[in-house]
């Protein structure tokens, strides 16, 4: 017997704001971090993206013809309020409004991501992000606003994508930080605000609002290179400290024991208060929502003594010689997609959301359609995946949303690596038309929402 997806699975697309937009001087938005960095020769700057500020109805027509009934999309915090700490933008508030009345008149469902690395300019050169605890409490004011303007239409939200990313060393580049020594306690200390502005937000809006909100994290499966016991320590290390110690808290309102003792017997200064804990006192998700890209590797002989576990895989990460990877290196690897669902629901009880998972590819359009065969083995093979870890070890999965389905630029602005199911013409520097074109996968995909996941063939 056939075993059935549940019905109101969701099935659609992911993007964050600078990578679709464009507009980044239109409609009253302030400037962010990402209008400060120039194209390069192997990137585009942030100015256009795929022009979807002036364009996004008809790229809401494609989703919807292929069916998705969920559209995961990330308010730009500087577009709705231009300093990020001072008066709100009504005519940036007025653009997305547009677009979720637009998003429910075609039966998507949206999902409003706060969050997805775009600090805004003011912030990041008066208080250097997140390092200050103003910044938390001026992403707390927006997060209220947005849930006050948008929580009557829109179910779903996440504050931070890949909230996991702030105790790498990524930490950073994407909290916009701008200045300083870049010390193990400010790691600690940004990651740690960064926890308490989304229990702001989470706390008011499970306060105001039924809507459902989680933590979000950039989910990679972890393994060690080898079978020699130090080599399964540090996968199993990096493993709590950059994924469980979140989950704790998004779950449980508390950081991991283990992580917590590290910091106490390394002297790290975290800055976190009683006051932070009585916030995450009140914390709850209600689903765990990631992205899965690719698996990684870690061979502890190449990491040097005193590494921060946040750091293992910068020195240690190995390619696997078991899996193939994308041209860009990316393993490609669908069991670890299926065992960190599961693993995860084991250990937390939480309903799981896949909201990203794609295949960037280097791709040109002749006339002809593009034969994505690669893109479409890599989704159909990944939502086995999620089907195995749903009818085989039981766990509760609310959807499975792509990234990226129509083209955008990458996360390093490279419009050329591509991970979408309809080509948007413009390269790095030449904005051609920017005509959408479905390839073969947008057809296969139609049909796998259609028979909400039964037919994969």
């Amino acid at each position: 017997m056939t075993k059935e997806m549940p019905k109101g699975f969701l099935w659609g697309n992911s993007v964050s704001s600078m990578q679709t937009e464009g507009g980044y001087n239109e409609g009253g938005k302030g400037k962010s971090v990402y209008d400060t960095f120039p194209a390069t020769e192997n990137s585009s700057d942030w100015k256009v993206a795929i022009d979807d500020y002036h364009n996004y109805p008809e790229d809401l027509d494609l989703m919807a013809n292929q069916g998705m009934n969920c559209y995961r999309f990330q308010i730009s915090w500087s577009r709705v309020n231009p300093d990020g700490d001072g008066e709100f933008n009504e005519e940036g508030i007025k653009f997305y409004d547009n677009l979720i009345n637009e998003l429910l008149a075609r039966h998507i469902q949206p999902m409003i991501c706060l969050y997805h690395f775009d600090m805004p300019l003011h912030l990041a050169e008066k208080y250097n992000c997140f390092l200050d605890r103003h910044v938390v409490d001026a992403f707390v004011n927006y997060g209220k606003k947005m849930v006050d303007c948008f929580g009557d239409r829109v179910k779903y939200w996440i504050t931070f994508n890949e909230q996991n990313l702030y105790s790498t060393s990524e930490t950073f580049r994407i909290a916009g930080y701008l200045k300083g020594e870049r010390t193990d306690d400010e790691l600690y200390q940004i990651s740690h605000h960064v926890m308490l502005a989304h229990a702001g937000v989470a706390n008011y809006l499970h306060k105001q609002t039924d809507n459902l909100i989680g933590g979000m994290l950039a989910y990679s499966e972890v393994y060690p290179a080898s079978s020699l016991p130090k080599d399964v320590q540090y996968a199993r290390q990096i493993d709590e400290f950059l994924n469980r110690n979140l989950l704790d808290v998004f779950v449980h309102g508390r950081y991991s024991n283990e992580v917590l003792t590290f910091v106490k017997n390394h002297g790290i200064n975290m800055d976190f208060t009683d006051a932070d804990q009585n916030v995450f006192n009140q914390l709850s998700s209600d689903f765990i929502a990631f992205s899965y890209y690719q698996s990684v590797t870690i061979s502890s002989s190449v990491v040097p003594d005193n590494t921060l576990p946040n750091y293992y895989l910068d020195a240690g990460g190995k390619e696997n010689p078991f899996l193939k990877v994308s041209e860009w290196g990316w393993s490609i690897d669908p069991l670890g997609f299926r065992d960190i669902l599961t693993k995860t629901y084991n250990s937390y009880g939480v309903p799981m959301f896949p909201i990203e998972n794609g295949i960037g590819v280097r791709e040109t359009y002749d006339g002809h359609e593009i034969q994505d065969d690669y893109r479409i083995n890599y989704h159909r093979a990944h939502i086995q995946a999620m089907k195995d870890a749903m009818f085989e070890d039981g766990v509760p999965v609310i959807g499975y949303l792509g990234w990226g389905l129509i083209d955008i630029p990458s996360s390093s602005g490279n419009m050329e690596k591509r991970y979408g199911m309809v080509y948007v013409n413009r390269g790095n520097r030449d904005l051609r038309d920017m005509k959408r074109i479905p390839k073969k996968s947008y057809g296969w995909f139609k049909k796998v929402i259609a028979s909400n996941g039964n037919d994969l063939a």
